[in-house]
């Protein structure tokens, strides 16, 4: 019992971590859709709303039903949904990477000036190709392997949830200037990156 309760709460503060995002991306669906402006005016968003939509549309499949692939209960006693929801995810984790990537590339004007967008770029590509090298250790058997890019994959694709810890701490700290924005939503990322890094490590 002790085990299965240490096992199951990873993936429960996982989606918890995704509620803001979730949100915030649900009103800005809601806007898109013709509903009432509900989130700050965003002229880029408006010019161009598919990237938007796939983006947040694969995020929320990804950040949630990507959360309990992290139970090894789930995994044992449920093998075909693990690897049935592992197909949808490496779709939905490669349209988040992908959309992120030509958000980056073709929104221009957004917050945060040359560092946060190359940034942005590093981690999109990150992303994209960590789920690459998943699916190429998967199909060679080696799953320890798998694993391991996977959750880094992961870990870059729920920065969102740890970036509105980062973006208060960093606006509190250092105003809400161009460059404290782009550190901040930054070490969203890096927090993440760090943590997938360890737990991979130590499984190792």
């Amino acid at each position: 019992m002790r085990t299965a309760r240490s096992d199951l709460w990873v993936p429960f503060t996982l989606v918890l971590l995704t509620i803001v995002p979730l949100a915030s991306g649900t009103l800005r669906l809601i806007e898109v859709a013709g509903g009432p402006a509900l989130m700050p005016d965003n002229p880029r968003i408006d010019a161009s709303p598919a990237p938007v939509v796939v983006h947040v549309v694969g995020a929320a499949a990804y950040a949630v039903v990507g959360a309990f692939q992290f139970s090894s209960r789930i995994r044992r006693t449920h093998r075909d949904w693990h690897r049935r929801a592992g197909r949808v995810l490496v779709a939905a984790g490669l349209l988040v990477a992908g959309s992120g990537l030509w958000m980056t590339l073709f929104y221009s004007g957004a917050p945060g000036g040359p560092v946060l967008w190359g940034v942005r770029l590093v981690v999109a590509s990150a992303m994209g190709s960590c789920l690459v090298l998943g699916i190429r250790a998967i199909r060679q058997g080696a799953i320890r392997v798998h694993r391991a890019w996977m959750i880094r994959a992961y870990a870059l694709g729920l920065g969102a949830g740890t970036q509105v810890l980062t973006q208060g701490v960093g606006q509190g700290l250092f105003g809400t200037g161009e460059l404290s924005r782009a550190l901040s939503i930054s070490a969203g990322w890096a927090v993440n990156a760090a943590i997938a890094e360890y737990v991979v490590r130590r499984r190792a």
